[in-house]
C-alpha cells in the first residue's frame, strides 16, 4: 500500500505513515456529509452535532437553543436565538468537514 499524500510504501495494517505522519485509512466514526450536518441543524438546533458523532455538544446546543427561545418572551431571545441558531449550522457543517479531513 501507498501512502495517500506523501506515496511512501507502507504497511497494508498502518493507520498513519511512518514518513509523513498523515493518516490513511478512514476514521472510525467515517465519512459524514457536511451537507446533511447542515440540515440537520437548520431544522433542528443541535441536531447536526449528533449526526456529527457530537452527542454531548449536540445536547448542549439543544439545551442553549431552547433558553434563547424561552428568552424571546423577554423579547432578547428575538436577537439571540437567531445568532446561535447561524452558529449552530456553521459549526455542524465544518465539524462534519474536519472528521472528514482527518480520516
Amino acid at each position: 500500500m501507498y501512502c495517500r499524500n506523501c506515496g511512501a510504501q507502507i504497511d497494508d495494517k498502518a493507520e498513519i505513515c511512518p514518513k509523513c505522519g498523515v493518516r490513511n485509512k478512514a476514521s472510525p466514526t467515517g465519512e459524514k456529509n457536511p451537507g446533511i450536518a447542515a440540515i440537520a441543524s437548520f431544522f433542528f438546533t443541535g441536531l447536526g452535532q449528533i449526526y456529527n458523532g457530537e452527542i454531548g455538544k449536540g445536547i448542549m446546543f439543544m439545551i442553549i437553543g431552547g433558553v434563547f427561545l424561552l428568552l424571546m418572551f423577554v423579547l432578547i431571545g428575538f436577537i439571540l436565538y437567531p445568532l446561535f441558531w447561524i452558529y449552530n449550522i456553521y459549526d455542524a457543517y465544518r465539524t462534519a468537514e474536519r472528521i472528514n479531513l482527518s480520516g
